[in-house]
């Protein structure tokens, strides 16, 4: 027997504001920081709302430029449901292109690698289809800001 490879379907785009990155220096697996989401919009035909002023990126960078990327924020649906996303993923590119990212340049997206799985989750009825679903990304770090598209593995 074949099985069919997944689809998947875009759900949302993401804008979540940054605040100041609070460094937190080395740590056992690499240099540890914490940014904190303070807001942004999500927008699509499945989900759109606001980003909740709640949540931070737990980041680790290791000593050859991979970042991991470990977020924890809420949004708020345009109809008042409450969604949580837990997000991973990774972001890594050419030296230099990960340095021009860390100034906050704007560099095209497909100069390096963005890549998230996410998991959401609600209490609310109306969408209880977040629940059971699997989730993937595509991103970009702007100087204050990443932009996520999120897509529904079927």
């Amino acid at each position: 027997m074949e099985l069919s490879a997944p689809k998947l379907e875009h759900i949302c785009d993401i804008k979540v504001e940054l605040g100041t990155v609070k460094e937190l220096g080395d740590g056992r697996g690499g240099r540890r920081r914490i940014i904190p989401i303070i807001g942004g919009t999500v927008s699509g035909q499945g989900l759109s709302g606001r980003v909740l002023n709640v949540g931070a990126d737990w980041q680790t960078v290791f000593t050859d430029g991979l970042a991991q990327l470990d977020t924890r924020y809420a949004f708020e649906t345009d109809d008042g449901a409450v969604i949580e996303i837990l997000n991973f993923g990774f972001r890594h590119g050419p030296e230099e292109v990960m340095a021009a990212v860390a100034r906050g340049e704007d560099v095209p997206q497909g100069q390096y690698y963005m890549r998230t799985h996410a998991r959401l989750e609600t209490g609310d009825r109306r969408y209880d289809w977040v629940n059971r679903a699997l989730f993937v990304g595509t991103g970009a770090r702007l100087k204050s800001k990443v932009l996520i598209s999120l897509f529904q593995i079927l």
